[in-house]
């Protein structure tokens, strides 16, 4: 059995696509058609339900499958091992981060970089469900994620942050002289969110109802950038985690005013997969995180965001 022949298969399962799957490892169809024929005969078994197209794989397919996933990623640990011992972390870190939370990944890959300049990072925008099913097929070695995610089990997981919300409002609006904020007061105001499939609106939603609100948006966004590049102008009110202060900042001619709710909002944090012990880019990742104090560079620059704007409102 050649690992090659477990990366053609990876890849079809990935792209479900004989075509695709070929041009994602850079060989021919039939060169990858062959391989994975080849790896059938070796193992006794059907892989691959053949029709006029790909139909997916047979159950000994999706065993064969899982165990092609651990027998890759046992490979590339062993890579990252010796580059250790050669002088130098190297590979890529293939970091999983959901949407909300990417405004504040580069306070964490920014230092692993700077501490493992022969290392390199990717970072993937998934949605939880994604970061779920990649952890656990080994094609991530961690994840910015939501800790309360009944799905990660298994998983290992290191507090980064709590979400804390505030509410984003033009500095001439209604709400612009307030000290603080009532959520029921934000969801009476014209508002820009998240849309309701996202994880952190729901979360918010929630928060809304407790104060005996619904919020009903004009405007909503999949994204923190879409939703920010509505703000400037003085029509539309928002409510954001602070994490997103970092790479956003408060826009021209806005407020942040901080939201009376919950003491303590749902923790971010990084999770790595079931594998015992986390892979070398995985645990290098987590003794940066240790390093980083990214609770606390946060909180700060949230201080520093309501200090100006309680200044410029006196």
């Amino acid at each position: 059995m050649l690992l090659r022949q477990l990366e053609y298969l990876v890849a079809l399962a990935r792209e479900r696509h004989f075509a695709r799957a070929a041009a994602a490892c850079y060989v021919s169809q039939p060169s990858l058609s062959a391989g994975i024929r080849r790896l059938e005969h070796e193992l006794n078994v059907s892989i691959v339900r053949r029709g006029r197209r790909y139909e997916g794989l047979t159950p000994e397919g999706e065993l064969v499958l899982a165990w092609a996933h651990r027998i890759l990623a046992e490979r590339d640990a062993l890579h990252q091992e010796l580059s250790e011992l050669r002088g130098g972390l190297t590979g890529t870190l293939r970091l999983g981060v959901v949407p909300t939370a990417l405004p504040a990944a580069s306070l964490l890959t920014t230092p692993f970089c700077e501490s493992h300049p022969r290392a390199r990072v990717s970072v993937d925008s998934l949605s939880s469900a994604e970061i779920t099913q990649r952890l656990g097929d080994f094609e991530l070695d961690a994840a910015m994620t939501y800790l309360d995610d009944e799905s990660l089990r298994g998983a290992r997981r290191f507090p980064l942050y709590e979400e804390r919300y505030v509410l984003l409002t033009p500095a001439d609006g209604p709400m612009a002289s307030a000290s603080t904020a009532r959520w029921s007061q934000a969801a009476s105001l014209p508002l820009c969110l998240l849309g309701a499939r996202m994880r952190n609106r729901r979360i918010m939603d929630e928060c809304f109802a407790a104060d005996g609100a619904v919020a009903a948006p004009a405007i909503e966004s999949d994204s923190v950038a879409g939703l920010y590049a509505h703000l400037p102008g003085g029509r539309w009110s928002s409510v954001i985690s602070h994490a997103w202060l970092h790479m956003f900042g408060v826009p021209d001619g806005m407020r942040v005013i901080p939201l009376e709710g919950p003491a303590r909002g749902p923790r971010v944090g990084l999770v790595t997969g079931p594998d015992n012990p986390p892979s070398v880019l995985a645990g290098a990742l987590l003794r940066v995180a240790r390093q980083a104090g990214v609770r606390e560079a946060l909180d700060e620059l949230l201080k520093t965001h309501l200090d100006v704007g309680r200044s410029s409102g006196s």
